[in-house]
Formats: structure tokens, sequence, C-alpha cells
């Protein structure tokens, strides 16, 4: 951008790189220009409902650009959605969101708060924590003014709510409210700014005009693209097992991130590091082959460590890793586990018990190989095994999952 540009656009234009929307063309500039002339900071929205109780890499793509806005001297108004949470965001959804109960929303709402912070800037001139529940619980007269500022016609639109009304699917009223909620958030906290992914365009833009309606400012917003699991395919999810949690241990984190396929790696460097790695915005992964891919890659995983955790932390991680699959030397540090009472363990109930995996996927690593017991491969015929044969072994399970088994 040419050095004579006003301030205001080259600073949006930074805050705005990598992402999908920034609406309405020029908004954002318009709000830093504004912000700047009344000498106060911008305050930058984002909304997240505690429907799980961890965050991973996915959500980070948002959280990390939130943390820009404040390394810019912005204040981020972070709303733990406790009241939308009993509603159910229904963004990207054909069947409605089972209810949680309140101690759920609670447990997970510390939970997430928590981890957000490895990201956001903890100062208080920097960060402002909000429940929604602190607003949404209206008198009804207030949720009456609330839904005049809609038509259903507005809500049909949404590609979600729009695919389920032509295949004559169910559409919750609990469902056409939660945009219009999530709208009147932008309003309770004079937001300047809304942030989110992709899925929520609909919402935030939703937002302005009930902001409109409220006779409050317009907000900017910015949608960021959606983060790729490890198997750099699908949505990253803990529902698909292709995530990576931001509290993740280390050295899992760090293994997690190896297993990336190629292609991804650009990526993972341009919507997690790009500010924070001089690699970040200029590795193009997919012309990377051989060595060069996997130096980029232990780059990689080394850097999302040292970022979560530290560099101390990295750098243990990456000897641990070369140890481990490198060396083909078992780690320093193994989990110990029980066996159970009696003369036999079955190996599916057990890999299930230790490592959070169904029996079924169990069964199906037994039955490709993936399975050792000690340095004997274990095969879909040893669904059993005697507790004297495992007893003081290390069974591993995949090429990241170790346990010391030990007779109760």
């Amino acid at each position: 951008m040419p050095q004579d540009t006003p301030a205001a656009a080259r600073d949006a234009s930074w805050l705005a790189r990598n992402a999908v929307d920034s609406l309405p063309d020029g908004a954002l500039a318009a709000k830093l220009e504004e912000a700047a002339r009344l000498g106060r900071p911008m305050r930058v929205k984002f909304g997240i409902d505690p429907t799980a109780p961890d965050i991973h890499l996915g959500h980070a793509v948002v959280l990390g650009k939130l943390r820009e806005f404040q390394d810019a001297g912005h204040v981020v108004v972070l709303i733990i959605g406790d009241y939308t949470a009993r509603v159910g965001d229904p963004s990207g959804r054909s069947t409605l969101r089972p209810m949680l109960s309140g101690e759920e929303i609670d447990a997970n709402s510390a939970t997430f708060q928590e981890q957000a912070l490895r990201i956001l800037d903890s100062d208080p001139r920097k960060l402002e924590v909000r429940r929604n529940g602190e607003w949404l619980d209206m008198p009804m007269i207030d949720l009456l003014s609330l839904v005049r500022t809609t038509t259903v016609a507005q809500l049909l639109e949404r590609e979600d709510f729009a695919k389920r009304w032509s295949a004559e699917e169910p559409i919750s009223i609990l469902e056409l409210l939660y945009p219009l909620l999530q709208g009147y958030d932008s309003v309770a906290v004079d937001a300047d700014v809304e942030l989110g992914g992709t899925d929520q365009k609909f919402n935030l833009l939703l937002a302005r005009d009930i902001q409109r309606h409220y006779g409050r400012a317009q907000q900017a917003i910015m949608t960021m693209p959606i983060l790729a699991g490890t198997d750099g395919k699908r949505k990253m999810s803990k529902s698909l097992g292709n995530q990576i949690g931001v509290t993740d241990p280390p050295g899992e984190m760090f293994g997690k991130a190896m297993s990336i396929p190629d292609e991804a790696m650009e990526e993972y460097y341009r919507l997690l590091l790009d500010s924070r790695s001089p690699e970040g915005s200029t590795l193009e992964a997919g012309k990377l082959q051989g060595s060069s891919a996997r130096d980029a890659k232990r780059r990689l995983a080394h850097q999302l460590v040292a970022w979560l955790h530290s560099e101390q932390a990295a750098q243990d991680a990456e000897q641990e890793w070369d140890r481990v699959f490198a060396q083909h030397e078992l780690p320093q540090e193994i989990a110990d586990a029980a066996l159970p009472a009696g003369e036999t363990v079955h190996v599916p109930a057990l890999i299930a018990e230790e490592f959070g995996i169904s029996r079924s996927e169990a069964r199906r690593l037994l039955e490709q190989g993936g399975v050792w017991l000690g340095e004997e491969q274990l095969g879909g015929e040893d669904q059993d095994v005697a507790v004297s044969r495992a007893d003081g072994q290390v069974l591993r399970v995949g090429r990241r999952r170790f346990r010391r088994l030990k007779a109760s």
C-alpha cells in the first residue's frame, strides 16, 4: 500500500489481512479513523457459546486476530454466551442442537475463558469479559421490541434455514430467535467491530440492522476462514478427532502438528502464525518436497508449541519427538495404566478407556496392525490377552499413544 495512504486505511488493511470478509467496504477504516478522532479505542466484539469444555486451533484463528486488535490498542469484548448457549446456534446445522444444562454451561464457560486467555491479552484495559445473560434475561416487553426488528423472510434467507425450509425439515422458533439475540449482544456492549467465522456472516450482518433499530452506530464485521483439522480436509472438530487443543500437552501438540498433510501447512502458518513468524506469510507449502517439507513442518510444530506453551516446552517436545519417531525409542515419560483384575484383559476395552476412543475404533486399530504390546505387534485375533503377558509391557496405539501396563 502506498506510503501516502491515510493511516486508518493502512491499519485497516493490515488488520483485515487473511480475513474472508471485511464489510461493509471501507467500514473498518472509518471506524479506526473515528476512534482516533475521539481519542478512544475501538470495541471489538467476539461471542462464543460454551457448548464444549475445550477450545482448539480452529477457535485460535479468531482469537489470534482479536489479539492483533488488542496489540493495536483496541479493546476486545469477549462475550461468553451463557444465555444463547441455552438456545443453540443453528449456524451450519441441519438439526436442532441439544439443550445443555446450566451446570454444563457454567463449567464450560469457566474453561473457555481460562483457555482463551492463553491467546488474548488479559490486561483489563484491553479485555472485557461479559456474559450475555446479563442483558438477555429480559422482560417480555423488551423481547417483543427485539423481535420487531426482523422479519421471518429475512431469517429464511439464511442458507441453513433456507435448506431446511426447502427440505420441509423442522425449524424451531427458538432457533429463529438466535440471530436476534446475538445481534442484541452488539447493542448491549456498543460494538464497533464484530469478528466471527465465515459461518457467522449472516448473524454479524443482521446485528447491524438491530443496532440501527436501537439507534446505535452500526458495527463493521470481519469473518475469518474455517481452519481444517489435522486431516487437512474437514473442519477442525473434537467430534471428528482431527483437533489440536490449545491446552494439549506440548508433546501431543507437536506430534499432532507433525501429522498435518504438507498441503495444509501454508494455511496453518498463515492463519495461526502470520503475525508471529517471518516464515508465516511467505511459506508456500505446496511447493515444498522431501526434507524441505519436513523442516517446514518441524518449524510449524515448534512455533505452535512455543506460542501456546513456551520456547523451552517446544524444544523439549521436539527432542522427544525425535527420540520416539526418528530414533524409534520409547518416550522418557509414560503414564501407567492398571490392568483389570482377572486372568485376561480385553484389549479394545483397555484402549478405549485409556485413550478416549470407541471400542469399535480400537478394534479397527488392532485389525490394521496399529497396536503394539512391548515389541510384539498385535492383530485382529488379539482381542483378549493374558494379564501375565501384558504386565510390565508398554502398550503403544498408533504413533503417539503409550501406556505402561501394570497388574492390579
